[in-house]
């Protein structure tokens, strides 16, 4: 069965059961909303406060890693310039360019090492970031569901259909800015493990 195949018939099933509780749901009287978390996330006041706070980290983390790339890459182009010419012969000879040779991988290994450490660190003060952002964002939805009397949080993302009346990502990101307009990012670090013998 073909991709767009597949699209269509996840749409008919999906657009079916919405046919079928619709008149379950409306019969028993139940209040749905809906909520874009990308929005609230992006709009909200909390929200711009964590994505400038990961941008500054990140800037944290690449002017730490920036001096050994550019020593290495300088490093590097020496090496090259003296190995220009010769044959492997002739560089296994020289024992002085195999030790230079040998101590530029190294060190070139370990900062390979540290940029994937530093990457592990940003993902982990971004999860955490979220993680935040989600906790202060619980109560204010709870507050927006009791006073919208709904029985039904829905991601705007994940129906095919809703009128802008059921649409509550405007009410709660007014009262996230209200109650939450700051979030605690901290970069998270990982502990430097043992070298490797």
């Amino acid at each position: 069965m073909s991709r767009l195949k597949q699209i269509f018939l996840a749409m008919a099933v999906a657009f079916a059961a919405l046919v079928a509780v619709a008149p379950a749901a409306s019969a028993q009287g139940t209040t749905v909303i809906t909520i874009d978390e990308a929005k609230i996330l992006r709009d909200s006041k909390a929200g711009k406060d964590i994505q400038t706070k990961l941008q500054n980290i990140e800037a944290q983390i690449n002017n730490e890693l920036e001096p050994t790339r550019a020593s290495l890459e300088t490093e590097g182009k020496s090496l090259n310039a003296q190995l220009q010419g010769k044959t492997r012969e002739q560089v296994a000879g020289d024992a002085a360019l195999v030790g230079k040779l040998q101590a530029y991988d190294k060190k070139t290994a370990d900062f390979g090492r540290a940029r994937q450490k530093a990457s592990q660190e940003y993902s982990l003060t971004e999860r955490q970031a979220l993680v935040n952002f989600n906790k202060a964002l619980e109560p204010v939805l709870m507050q927006v569901v009791q006073e919208k009397n709904a029985q039904v949080v829905m991601s705007r993302s994940a129906v095919i259909y809703s009128t802008e009346a059921i649409d509550a990502t405007a009410s709660v990101i007014t009262k996230l800015d209200a109650a939450t307009p700051t979030i605690n990012v901290v970069r998270q670090r990982i502990p430097d493990q043992p070298a490797q013998q």
